[in-house]
């Protein structure tokens, strides 16, 4: 392969899982136009083609078991792009956003060689995830998709309205498979993005004020677009990125550069 085709995925076969809309539909043709063979999974089908498309409902096990008794042959990529907002019950985003990426990821592992990668959408508002590292571990070590949303139901309070955390758990999800993965040569990483205009905008506006909201935009002033955080996962699964390995890639146009240097003063936003 010459170096000029390593962002290239010819020859390869991609799942999408999340590719109805927002981020998952941009990486899913973003990718798709880089030459892959990609196969989508959500729970309404998409108004372009693929290759495939299959119907699940993440927040149902046997829906899940389903799918992956379906899919045949091996996936070179893996994209986990599906999530809830918080305006959805807290069990229902635990369900979609931690043990359904658990089932999902641990269960298409086996179809992914060596080579291959696993890329997964957190969030910036899971950032603090190091404040909360014993509990999240405890949850990890859960036995099964029914375990952890029995563990969620059993700690309501540090669950809240389950958005936050959820991407919290993502986050050191991703560091741990990655790390139980590289003897086998499989890559994962995940992003943080900033507030991007999908279609769940509407209903973390609804729920915060569209005017919360854009105290965070950061120093770019804007929200980010879904193909801006489709190329980003793009690039991890890809050949290019052959190095990188539990990563957190945070896209948020620089927020998080302010906060950390004190240019951008969170509690001044919030009073």
């Amino acid at each position: 392969m010459s170096d000029g085709d390593r962002f290239r995925y010819d020859n390869k076969r991609a799942l999408v899982v999340g590719c109805y809309s927002g981020m998952g539909e941009s990486t899913a043709k973003i990718v798709q136009g880089l030459g892959a063979e990609v196969h989508g999974v959500d729970y309404k089908r998409p108004t372009f083609d693929l290759t495939s498309f299959t119907s699940c409902d993440l927040r149902n096990e046997a829906d899940i078991e389903s799918l992956l008794a379906s899919l045949d042959g091996t996936f070179d990529s893996v994209f986990y792009c599906a999530g809830l907002p918080p305006t959805h019950p807290a069990i229902d985003v635990m369900r979609v956003n931690v043990a359904a990426v658990r089932a999902v990821v641990d269960g298409v592992v086996p179809k992914v060689p060596r080579g291959g990668a696993i890329s997964i959408i957190s969030s910036t508002g899971g950032l603090g995830f190091l404040q909360h590292m014993a509990p999240i571990m405890e949850l990890l070590q859960t036995d099964g998709f029914d375990g952890a949303v029995e563990w969620c139901e059993q700690h309501g309070d540090l669950v809240a309205e389950g958005y936050v955390f959820s991407k919290e758990v993502i986050i050191v999800y991703t560091m741990l498979k990655a790390l139980e993965l590289a003897d086998a040569g499989v890559r994962v990483n995940c992003i943080s993005p900033g507030p991007t205009q999908t279609p769940m905008m509407p209903e973390f506006e609804a729920m915060s004020g569209p005017e919360l909201l854009q105290k965070f935009e950061g120093p770019m002033r804007r929200k980010a677009l879904p193909d801006e955080m489709g190329w980003p996962l793009a690039f991890l699964n890809s050949d290019a990125a052959s190095f990188v390995n539990g990563c957190n890639l945070v896209i948020d146009g620089g927020f998080l550069a302010g906060t950390m240097t004190g240019v951008i003063d969170v509690a001044a936003l919030l009073a």
